[in-house]
């Protein structure tokens, strides 16, 4: 693009030092490239008017001409409203202002001629509007305008002129000076091939189209741009580091898989672990740094493949580690592993937060000297001080839970970074494992064990308490636990712990010693306190667990038949689904009871919905997706990668693929950027590198 997108936005007609100021603080608008990306978020028909009178029988906004019969303040302070009185030929409404009205009041006058634009709401007997827009009908142009953007706004910038008027008149000072100087990066055979508009056609359209479909061939063609440019980065980054990062060699499958394999193996792989294992086989022998994605649903036996490719690294003489988010879930890994592996020869440790010096040292000196094959443990793996002597993978289990910093570290445990395979139970969609872990392979465990019953998801209110309680009972007369988690939501913290407290009183009263034991465990207590909670739990000692969300992720406790969460209208549907993964491990029949009040927002009632109508987690991340948005679901300070102005993930999901196929076949055809046609695309994604930290290795 040409220099004159840098030039700073004060320059710009009409703008100025002081508008300038307010368009870089409320909108970040700095250069004249960043109005020029200030996309309007709607457009409005300004070619239809309507009159007072058809107000009850229209949908939406109204656009109406007229004049000011009176204007007069109401009330005092923070109640202070301004009022004018609308006319026209057909009846009469009330135009309002609460907020601005230093700034409107002088520029009304009674018999002033206006058109007026807003969404009239009936208020007694009589509409009126709330913050209209407004065009005074002497400034307005002869010729009328069919589609009118519609832009973001605040009450400082329209302090300053810039409704959705004023950020008019700016686009229209600048798109003039910028005919013939829109640059087109993409090579002309991908637009032609998708049979997209040029980018300086879209760019003018998306700000001043004649029609919708206008406007939508020009978002179609920046939003494409969005994508292609991220799924080439991503490709590129991954090309990098496979470039220049090389692998450790497994050239064999080695004695200790195949006689886990054969001798060992607690029960049989499904089709979807076997297909996992050789693509990871495939990395470990090819000579390039593995830096794998491995998704899978609760249940669907990761940790089994984890080990095995663990046991592959062993055979071809390294060492392996496995690193898990909490103390209680490193436990678990560890016992899990150290009982499959009970009769090998193999040598399993567990480095955790709690581990005490003594034994810290002797572990050190075990692992610095090779005698240990498998580490098991938490962030405490991550300490300068643990050093191996030949790390040849590492596994991360719920990947999201560690930032990328952290990740980081185990890269310098050797001198050759470790093959590395990060673990996921949350499900991603697809259009977002794309985006997100566009330069990682991944695979996806998409199939369960053989004998685990579906868990059964049932909705109940309030009322039904005294039926839940006496299923409770039933179920732990037949040997079973049952889980009872509370929300904890920051804002609320104080009144959702006090929920927690009554609720447990509540239970313990129902379920009394000496028949019922009832455990509690919450982030208030002291993490030794928790530990033995969990503990009893895990044990059988105790049959009910009262919880907030700390049991979320990874408790294994087969027996464990019935997750009951309260208020579940206050979780998103990821972490609904997670806690209802923490049952159904057995091979009992499990179930999942969601409890609510009877007032549901709409997206309550739809996660509701679906989690009793679907125990598939790709399909829950799908509604997820649409629900929350691609932010919320991945975190995306964590992520730093989502820069999407236009493109949304869970809506254009065909562009998400489609940008990646295209982006593919472009380093197919021309992997150095060596052809005339693709020359401006690779200045364009030299600055993209240059500009971000490549995380992507540990990523």
């Amino acid at each position: 693009m040409n220099d004159i997108l840098s030039t700073p936005i004060e320059y710009l007609k009409g703008i100025g030092p002081q508008r300038g100021e307010i368009l870089r603080k409320e909108a970040h608008i700095y250069k004249f490239k960043d109005l020029l990306n200030y996309f309007p978020f709607r457009y409005v028909d300004r070619s239809q008017f309507h009159k007072i009178t058809d107000i009850p029988y229209t949908e939406g906004a109204v656009q109406l001409m007229g004049e000011i019969r009176s204007i007069k303040e109401v009330g005092r302070g923070k109640g202070k409203r301004l009022e004018a009185k609308f006319v026209d030929s057909s009846g009469t409404l009330d135009l309002i202002w609460f907020k601005g009205i230093n700034w409107i009041k002088p520029k009304l006058k009674p018999g002033m001629k206006i058109l007026v634009w807003g969404k009239a709401k009936l208020f007694g007997t009589n509409f009126n509007i709330t913050h209209p827009e407004l065009e005074f009908i002497n400034e307005r142009k002869e010729v009328e305008k069919g589609l009118q953007a519609v832009y973001h706004s605040s009450e400082k910038l329209q302090r300053l002129g810039f409704t959705t008027k004023g950020f008019e008149k700016a686009i229209e000072a600048l798109l003039p000076t910028l005919k013939n100087q829109i640059e087109d990066e993409i090579p002309q055979w991908i637009i032609n091939d998708i049979g997209l508009v040029s980018k300086e056609t879209a760019f003018f359209n998306i700000h001043q189209p004649a029609t919708i479909k206008e406007s939508e061939k020009a978002a179609l063609r920046l939003k494409f741009d969005e994508l292609f440019l991220l799924q080439l980065e991503l490709l590129l980054r991954k090309q990098i580091t496979e470039k220049k990062i090389k692998g450790y060699v497994f050239s064999q499958v080695g004695d200790p898989f195949n006689e886990f394999f054969a001798n060992h193996i607690p029960f049989e792989l499904t089709n979807a672990q076997k297909r996992v294992i050789k693509e990871i086989r495939k990395d470990l022998s090819s000579g390039i740094h593995m830096n794998r994605l491995l998704q899978g649903d609760v249940g669907s036996g990761k940790t089994l493949v984890a080990l095995m490719v663990m046991l592959i690294a062993i055979g071809n003489g390294y060492q392996a580690c496995i690193m898990a988010p909490t103390a209680i879930l490193a436990n678990q890994h560890y016992e899990g592993i150290s009982e499959m592996l009970e009769k090998m020869d193999l040598r399993v440790e567990l480095l955790v937060g709690a581990t005490k010096q003594s034994e810290r040292k002797v572990l050190h000196k075990a692992l610095q000297a090779g005698e240990i094959d498998i580490l098991v443990g938490t962030h405490a793996l991550l300490e300068k001080v643990v050093k191996y002597k030949n790390l040849g993978i590492a596994i991360i289990d719920e990947q999201h839970r560690f930032g990328v910093a952290q990740r980081s570290k185990l890269w310098a445990k050797n001198d050759l970074p470790p093959h590395q395979l990060v673990m996921t139970a949350t499900p991603i969609p697809r259009t977002l494992a794309l985006t997100f872990y566009g330069d990682l392979d991944i695979s996806v465990i998409d199939e369960l064990p053989p004998g685990r019953k579906e868990i059964q998801t049932m909705h109940r209110f309030e009322s039904s308490r005294l039926k839940v309680f006496k299923f409770i009972e039933d179920e732990i007369k037949k040997g079973r636990q049952i889980y009872i988690v509370y929300p904890l939501i920051e804002e609320s913290e104080k009144l959702d712990y006090q929920n927690l407290m009554s609720g447990y009183e509540s239970i313990s009263r129902r379920f009394p010693l000496p028949d019922f034991r009832v455990s509690i465990v919450h982030g208030k207590m002291k993490p030794e306190d928790k530990d033995f909670e969990m503990e009893q739990f895990v044990k059988g000692n105790t049959q009910i667990m009262v919880a907030t969300t700390v049991i979320e992720v990874g408790v294994n406790v087969p027996n464990a038949s019935v997750m009951i969460i309260e208020s579940s209208e206050k979780f998103g549907l990821s972490q609904l689904h997670q806690l209802r993964g923490r049952v159904g491990r057995g091979s009992d029949q499990s179930y999942c009871l969601l409890m609510t009040g009877y007032k549901l927002g709409e997206n309550a009632k739809r996660r509701i919905e679906t989690m009793c109508e679907t125990n598939d987690g790709f399909k829950i991340s799908e509604v997820d997706l649409k629900l929350r948005g691609p932010g919320d679901i991945m975190g995306t300070q964590q992520s730093g990668i989502l820069d999407l102005k236009l493109a949304d993930l869970a809506k254009d999901a065909q562009l998400v693929q489609l940008s990646r196929d295209k982006a593919i076949e472009l380093l197919e055809k021309d992997p150095n950027f060596r052809l005339p046609e693709h020359q401006k695309l690779a200045q364009r994604l030299r600055e993209i590198l240059k500009a971000k930290p490549n995380w992507s290795r540990i990523s």
